[in-house]
């Protein structure tokens, strides 16, 4: 049965303890985790529908989570199915995930794995940045036309082409 939990408030320290837990335990030790990093939950805020986006960064990963807020619209799908989430900056497909203690979350892997980070700073400058280009409003920088009217997902999104 999914579970799709609504966020009222912040998100981040929920995310962070569930995600650290998941370090110590499912991924402790496994080659794709970098050793530098830790868990962190990086500007989450409330997107203009409600919902809750923000950029986690674990051992093994960087992605961009969407959470829902508690306000309509929240598409409900199953595990591994995609869901398109429009922002300032663009469209991004995203992959519906769950986890027992957080419900229902939708993510957006940008460095996974994250191993080319030498250090905590380098993640979250990195993250930081992310959150500034996701939430950029497009009328501001632009952007190149394309065929498609889509972003083509994460690889546009770090200005990285098809």
């Amino acid at each position: 049965m999914l579970v799709v939990k609504a966020w009222p408030a912040d998100p981040s320290d929920a995310l962070v303890a569930v995600f650290r837990q998941i370090a110590e335990t499912r991924m402790q030790g496994l080659p794709i985790c970098n050793p530098a990093l830790a868990v962190e939950a990086i500007g989450f805020r409330r997107r203009n529908d409600g919902h809750w986006a923000g950029v986690l960064i674990t051992p093994w990963g960087i992605n961009l989570l969407c959470l829902p807020g508690g306000e309509p619209g929240w598409p409900v799908l199953n595990p591994t199915e995609k869901h398109w989430w429009a922002f300032p900056s663009g469209d991004y497909e995203f992959t519906v995930a769950e986890e027992s203690s957080l419900g229902i979350y939708h993510l957006c892997s940008l460095f996974s794995p994250a191993l080319e980070f030498p250090d905590p700073a380098q993640a979250r400058l990195t993250a930081l940045a992310i959150v500034h280009a996701l939430f950029a409003d497009e009328s501001v920088a632009p952007v190149p036309v394309t065929e498609t009217p889509r972003a083509s997902g994460r690889r546009a999104f770090l200005g990285l082409g098809r």
